[in-house]
């Protein structure tokens, strides 16, 4: 009996069959028989495979489904890459994750990656069907592609096989993971990057390098991986969870975290699949297109990238057509897509009408083992931080006035996120924290309410221009903004190296074009995606802002690379989700009510799960706090024993250490300062939305456009 109905899929394209179907079903039988892969057999003494098991999923069906228009070699191929990729799995299942091995399953791993060879390396002699496999493929593939290609091909199948590990120690441990951690970590273990890797090589065209790392193509990238992954975790939920143990799968996340049967489960997951993939289409129809005009990219690399899109599209439909037929997987009553979910998820995502009343939102409890600790210099940044920001503009625009800026108390955040910093440290800190903030409230309201993405984007451009690499003359400033950053970068940037300087422009860059993504969503009306949300989340509170300037209190120690770390990686998201999704708690009532904002966790999640506010505010609530206690077993448990794995010296584990600490200093100051400041409180939001209307003026930017500015009535 099955576990729960399959839910009605969100499928808007037909899949279509390759041609070559046949061909390539025999040349792939041929090839994992060649490579070892038939009757090889498990520590149990089982076979992982027989010839009949494997005709039965069919590989080859997957491959012609969701490669249709390639050519026989290159569907072969494909092919071959797929039947190892399953192997690898279902292999690596066999030996390490039943019998509980990590140590081998780390000896495995490390060996297999000596196969994935750069140019002039050898690999070594295989040893196993696994190893073989890998070899004849990458000999097979890595010539017709180019380098930057291939580093990306290389990332990605690391991550599938060095991933592995996480789920191993989750079994290991019995624990399964919160949904923020579990999609992002499924990107990295499931494979689907991998696959989109291989859609470039199948359709003869890839991504053009320098586009390749924009938020357009990783956002395609990432939406087609959560929906293929969370499609495979529907059909694969009966043998991962019930047959086999298993406990990385999207259906039993959902069901643990909020407690509910599996069907509705299974429906949630469904609903989020159809919400990642209408993300891919505002994404490919919306901003891939204006990406390639602003980037200039040749007429051939855009129909590159439109075959590269289309490829994604056909993986989608072939993907879920073989998922209904392959004997892998629970398809009883499975459809073939409809567009009923698709319609339910669209209306969700429409914003309803502006500045509704909410009221204020009763706060929850919320985690917090860390002490806060405040710097002995918090009286003179207090002093100092005012006339800062008057002498930078930002006091007379309408934007803040003295008043708010004082209740504001941006020196007490700083005193205690970065309370060992000295006097001068402090005072940059708080300017930071003001210009963020400062810019964080002037883009909506400049922009947002006239719902002009097009010059928020060229505000967001021009800031660039203020923040030199190697000493470049810049413009004069036009507004408060661009004042501020002239001045904080001088003071920041001077001492930093050519790659940390760039790196550190970077993150504001990231910082600001994320407020850009606000104004767009605004312009469409549309309340964000939830995965999109708490991913650009990140961006738009300042965490990598926040976190560049922590960096930069390390200097050179720690490797860039080891910020790649699954550990570090996780240990960063959680201190970052946790700190924005308080600020969201807090803010509901302001942003909702009182700006018509739409970015919030809690409006977020009202929408997406059609539910009320007190009950998406318990859901945010659990979120935060799961960050937190995943945060707490990162630092105490697995950021240790990755300084062991990685052999990492004195000085990089103390310098690790001291990153750790800054994150608790910086999540514990972060919720003390939305505890006492008034920002938030409604007393503070009455006087600041005063019932007289404000005066609009236009005024000239400097920019080549006009921006709201208010006159009379300040706040």
């Amino acid at each position: 009996m099955q576990a729960f109905t399959l839910p009605e899929f969100y499928l808007p394209h037909p899949a279509r069959m390759n041609p070559h179907l046949e061909a390539a079903r025999a040349h792939s039988m041929a090839w994992a028989r060649e490579m070892g892969m038939l009757d090889s057999p498990s520590p149990s003494g089982d076979v992982v495979w027989t010839a009949q098991a494997l005709a039965k999923m069919d590989y080859a069906l997957l491959c012609a489904h969701t490669h249709p228009d390639c050519d026989g070699p290159s569907l072969d191929l494909v092919t071959d890459w797929y039947v190892w990729v399953f192997f690898f799995d279902d292999d690596f299942l066999a030996q390490f994750k039943y019998t509980r091995d990590t140590e081998g399953a780390k000896a495995y791993l490390d060996r297999l990656e000596l196969f994935m060879t750069g140019p002039g390396e050898t690999s070594p002699e295989p040893g196993n069907p696994a190893e073989a496999g890998l070899e004849n493929l990458w000999a097979r593939t890595i010539p017709s592609m180019s380098e930057a290609w291939r580093r990306r091909f290389v990332t990605s199948t690391h991550n599938l096989m060095v991933e592995s590990l996480w789920e191993l120690d989750n079994i290991d441990r019995g624990r399964i993971a919160n949904p923020i951690e579990y999609v992002q970590m499924r990107r990295r273990v499931g494979g689907a990057p991998w696959s989109a890797n291989l859609i470039e090589f199948a359709v003869g065209a890839e991504v053009p390098d320098g586009i390749a790392a924009t938020r357009p193509m990783e956002v395609l990238r990432d939406t087609f991986a959560d929906a293929v992954h969370l499609r495979n975790d529907l059909f694969s939920y009966q043998r991962e969870v019930r047959e086999e143990g298993e406990n990385s799968n999207a259906v039993l996340v959902f069901e643990k975290f909020l407690d509910c049967p599996t069907q509705e489960a299974a429906e949630l997951t469904n609903d989020l699949l159809t919400s990642r993939l209408q993300q891919f289409e505002n994404t490919a129809l919306v901003e891939v297109p204006a990406l390639l005009v602003e980037r200039d990219v040749s007429l051939p690399e855009q129909i590159g990238v439109g075959l590269y899109v289309k490829g994604l599209q056909d993986w989608q439909s072939g993907g879920h057509e073989w998922h209904t037929r392959s004997s892998r997987y629970m398809n009883e009553g499975a459809d073939s897509g409809a567009n009923g979910t698709g319609l339910v998820q669209r209306v969700r995502q429409q914003a309803p009408p502006s500045f509704a009343k909410t009221g204020h939102l009763p706060l929850p409890e919320f985690r917090m083992p860390y002490p806060v600790r405040t710097s002995p210099h918090l009286a003179a940044a207090r002093e100092y931080a005012p006339g800062w920001a008057r002498e930078m503009g930002m006091l007379d625009g309408g934007v803040w006035d003295e008043r708010r800026f004082r209740g504001i108390d941006l020196a007490y955040c700083a005193a205690m996120i970065d309370p060992d910093a000295d006097l001068a440290g402090l005072k940059l800190s708080t300017d930071w924290l003001t210009w963020g903030t400062f810019g964080d409230d002037y883009f909506p309201l400049v922009f947002g309410a006239k719902r002009d993405a097009v010059a928020a984007k060229l505000c967001s451009d021009r800031l660039s221009l203020f923040m030199p690499l190697e000493g470049e003359p810049v413009p004069k400033p036009s507004n408060p903004i661009e004042v501020g950053l002239v001045d904080l970068w001088g003071r920041t940037a001077g001492p930093l190296s050519s790659l940390t300087r760039a790196g550190f422009r970077q993150a504001v860059e990231s910082m600001t074009a994320s407020w850009v993504w606000e104004v767009g969503n605004q312009a469409q009306n549309r309340v964000p995606d939830p995965v999109d949300y708490v991913e650009m989340r990140r961006r738009t509170f300042g965490s990598d802002l926040t976190k560049s300037l922590a960096l930069l209190e390390l200097g050179d120690v720690v490797p860039a690379e080891l910020f790649r770390n699954r550990v570090l990686f996780e240990l960063d998201t959680a201190a970052q989700d946790y700190a924005a999704f308080s600020n969201d708690l807090f803010s509901y009532q302001k942003e909702i009510e009182y700006e018509g904002e739409t970015h919030n966790l809690v409006y977020v999640v009202e929408r997406f799960l059609d539910v009320d506010r007190i009950e998406a505010r318990d859901i945010a609530a659990r979120l935060t706090n799961a960050r937190m206690t995943q945060f707490e077993q990162l630092a105490d448990e697995d950021l240790p024993r990755m300084c062991d794995d990685l052999g990492l010296g004195d000085d990089v584990r103390a310098a690790v250490a001291r990153y750790a600490d800054h994150l608790k200093d910086w999540m514990a100051g972060i919720l003390e300062w939305h505890r006492k400041c008034v920002r938030y409180t409604p007393e503070e939001l009455a006087r600041v939305h005063a019932p007289e209307p404000p005066v609009f003026s236009l005024v000239p930017s400097g920019i080549g456009m006009s921006a709201w500015r208010i006159g009379s009535g300040a706040r």
